[in-house]
């Protein structure tokens, strides 16, 4: 495009133009006299950088015309001045562009500067450089755009199952490129199995749930029964109670709409958590918790937490001496969360192992392998935290024993 465009036409012009400055001259100077002629040609020498000199025979002449291009320049020059006209790049070892002429008998030399057969400068350049580099842009942003925007569907769906919504993430199956198509038949295939998988998990949590409460209500009513001591009785009844309301956790997942959470006193749900533990001699508790501080969750569920927590620290945080788990709850307050932070004095776990503490079915050293427990404490724990917004990370303290931390949004009462 630059060649036929802009440098082909430019030189041909720059040609012509050499041409009319020749025609011009040679017809100035077979108009005029003697003394006139002097005074024309040194102001051509001055002002215009045009030499006229005396063509000899024996001059020594280097034709001009080594490409193509130049070849063409030569035809169209010989065309407008006549066929006697000669154009040479080099006449006696002098340099330039010089074109042959005759006026009547003499045979004259025209010396200009090569230079004016040069099409372009450095701003034409730079012209023909920005419209290259604009339109390549503008390639790329188109070819960019048809690709980016099959991706960018793409990683809304993706995010769309990551959230579990199954049904809003279907991608179309009717694309143009035959690779993007089955990419997308790929994936809506894939949200439907898992739709079909979580919807299948739902109905299975729930029947356990539901059919949970059947025994449920007859060890409660057996309870009532047959216990003697009221304070025996009534820890039972408040274990099947947490029972029933945990068995109603598991419907509100099996439903598809997400439970709300609100302001929990935290200070009554750990006063809950740990009742059924206050008779235990080997679990010695002590709460460091404002009577007032409230936090954004589900009470059931923290519930849960912590229970899952003091099971823990009960199982495996037994100080050396003589054998009590001795467990701290403290909360504080910072920039608008709610640190929550349990801690055993056991003897903690290997540095290795505690990335894994709260994947499922893990625990944390080989003598745990006797114990009764299923390695599903910690994970529980981290993923109802998750779900109510928080944040749940577990390490050794440094003046020893296992210390689980919690961050929950603070809330206000209503």
């Amino acid at each position: 495009m630059f060649r036929t465009q802009e440098y082909e036409p430019r030189t041909l012009r720059n040609a012509h133009q050499i041409a009319t400055v020749v025609n011009l001259t040679r017809t100035a100077l077979m108009h005029t006299d003697a003394i006139a002629r002097v005074s024309l040609l040194k102001t051509l020498a001055d002002e215009e950088d045009v030499s006229i000199l005396i063509r000899e025979p024996g001059d020594r002449i280097v034709p001009f015309g080594n490409t193509g291009l130049e070849n063409r320049l030569v035809q169209e020059m010989v065309e407008r001045l006549g066929p006697g006209t000669l154009i040479a790049s080099s006449v006696n070892d002098a340099s330039g562009l010089w074109v042959g002429f005759e006026i009547e008998r003499d045979s004259y030399w025209l010396q200009m500067d090569a230079e004016r057969l040069q099409p372009l400068g450095g701003t034409a350049w730079l012209n023909w450089l920005g419209v290259t580099l604009a339109l390549s842009l503008a390639g790329a942003a188109m070819v960019a755009g048809l690709i980016n925007r099959p991706l960018q569907r793409l990683s809304f769906a993706a995010s769309q199952v990551r959230e579990g919504h199954f049904h809003t993430s279907s991608l179309d199956e009717d694309a143009a490129t035959s690779e993007i198509r089955e990419v997308n038949i790929g994936f809506n295939r894939m949200a439907e199995r898992l739709a079909k998988i979580e919807q299948e998990r739902a109905l299975m949590l729930a029947g356990i749930s539901h059919d949970l409460r059947t025994p449920l209500a007859r060890l409660r009513l057996e309870t009532e029964l047959s216990v003697a001591d009221l304070e025996t009785r009534d820890l039972m009844a408040a274990d099947i109670a947490q029972l029933d309301a945990i068995i109603d956790k598991f419907l509100d997942y099996a439903r598809p709409e997400a439970s709300d959470l609100g302001p929990v006193l935290l200070s009554g749900v750990i006063s809950q958590s740990i009742a059924p533990w206050r008779q235990n001699p080997r679990l010695d508790i002590t709460v460091d918790v404002a009577e007032d501080l409230m936090v954004k969750a589900d009470a059931v569920e923290l519930v849960r937490v912590l229970s899952n927590l003091l099971e823990n620290a009960r199982r495996y945080g037994q100080g050396p001496s003589d054998g009590v788990a001795r467990v701290e709850i403290v909360a504080r307050v910072h920039e608008g969360w709610v640190l929550l932070r349990v801690r055993d004095q056991g003897p903690g776990v290997p540095e290795e192992a505690l990335k894994n503490l709260t994947q499922p079915f893990f625990r944390g050293d080989a003598a745990r392998t006797a114990a009764t427990g299923s390695g599903l404490g910690l994970a529980i724990v981290e993923r109802s935290v998750q779900r109510m917004g928080g944040t749940f990370s577990v390490f050794n303290n440094s003046a020893g024993g296992l210390m689980a931390l919690m961050k929950f949004r603070q809330a206000v009462a209503t």
